[in-house]
């Protein structure tokens, strides 16, 4: 008896950005058009005080660390939901790492058979080609990596420039 074949897993960064939202977009028909399924990843950092001292402390930290990550969660979801819809016709699944976006989607292109990431995030510098996360995850990633532009007749309400994973 032959064993059920597995969908193709495509892996797309999100920060929340436009870049990131056509990233998902194209992750998304391109899915469709394989057959597949998408992760669509947002990682989060969480920079703890190295010099806080005493139990409440810890604790103050712990709970704004669990902020942050509930803050991340709430964030993927907006931004597929408004990329692809409620219902985008292939499985999307999302996932939420603490640790640097470029690590993050590195390690998250091992399981994948496609890495779509857009070419720019948040911050950095307007007009720049390529961002940072982005060029990391081109040049280690485990497998073939696409980039997506966000088109240029959109209006731009996100601050170009690099700094989350969507590039």
């Amino acid at each position: 008896m032959s064993e059920p074949a597995i969908e193709p897993l495509i892996v797309v960064g999100v920060d929340g950005s436009r870049h990131s939202m056509e990233a998902v977009r194209w992750a998304v028909e391109q899915a469709r058009l394989m057959g597949g399924r998408v992760y669509a990843v947002m990682a989060w950092e969480w920079n703890r005080n190295p010099f806080a001292i005493g139990m409440a402390e810890a604790q103050f930290a712990e709970q704004e660390a669990l902020t942050a990550e509930e803050a991340a969660r709430r964030k993927l979801a907006d931004t597929v939901t408004a990329a692809v819809g409620a219902s985008p016709g292939v499985p999307v699944f999302r996932r939420v790492e603490q640790g640097s976006p470029a690590r993050v989607l590195v390690e998250a292109s091992k399981e994948a058979e496609l890495t779509v990431v857009g070419t720019r995030g948040y911050g950095g510098f307007k007009g720049a080609l390529l961002g940072s996360v982005s060029q990391q995850v081109v040049q280690y990633s485990a497998g073939t990596v696409v980039l997506v532009r966000a088109s240029e007749d959109e209006g731009d309400g996100d601050g170009d420039g690099d700094g989350g994973n969507g590039g």
